[in-house]
């Protein structure tokens, strides 16, 4: 982020306009990453929620009479996506990234269970570590298997069976083979 301070300041006013929509959101992506000790390059936030196109056009609009720019990208039948709002201004760039009609479990349970403040006193909670890495194998893709491995490297007091129980409370695959590829890089002990 170019100006982080900046950033988050937006992102907040961003989460209150969610808020008078009834619409909850946890930091997901890049953002997310660092908090988690994993540090890549990013210019923008990601906000998780899960809300219908009519509630995100609604925020659209919201966010345009708050002066931001906005800009719905609503999904076809194949998008994993429920839609995502790009939001731009001198701030940077953010994202409100829907998950609803898609995969609106792994919102819900971060959102129950989300604890930590991307800085104190700020209402935006980051995803919990177990649903951040059960987006990442969402996604898919060889960067969002690096990302889980990373994630997983720079984390080993994270605890492996509930990040196991919540991949497999959601059915996605492909948790093994990055665990067993974390091990084989980390040698014999």
């Amino acid at each position: 982020m170019d100006k982080p301070e900046t950033m988050l300041q937006a992102a907040e006013r961003v989460f209150g306009i969610l808020q008078r929509h009834r619409v909850d959101a946890v930091v997901i992506g890049a953002a997310a990453l660092a908090a988690y000790h994993y540090v890549r390059q990013t210019r923008d936030v990601d906000l998780g929620v899960n809300a219908d196109l009519p509630t995100l056009r609604a925020i659209v609009v919201a966010l345009r009479q708050a002066g931001m720019t906005a800009e719905l990208h609503e999904p076809d039948n194949a998008d994993p996506l429920g839609g995502v709002i790009h939001i731009h201004g001198p701030f940077g760039r953010l994202q409100i990234v829907s998950f609803a009609g898609r995969f609106p479990a792994v919102i819900e349970d971060a959102l129950r269970d989300a604890t930590l403040a991307v800085r104190p006193g700020s209402p935006l909670r980051l995803i919990p570590l177990p649903q951040l890495v059960a987006l990442k194998l969402y996604a898919g893709g060889i960067k969002s298997k690096a990302d889980i491995v990373e994630l997983l490297r720079r984390n080993p007091a994270a605890d492996v069976e509930e990040i196991r129980a919540v991949c497999k409370r959601y059915r996605l695959p492909g948790l093994e083979e990055l665990l067993a590829e974390l091990r084989e890089d980390q040698g014999p002990s």
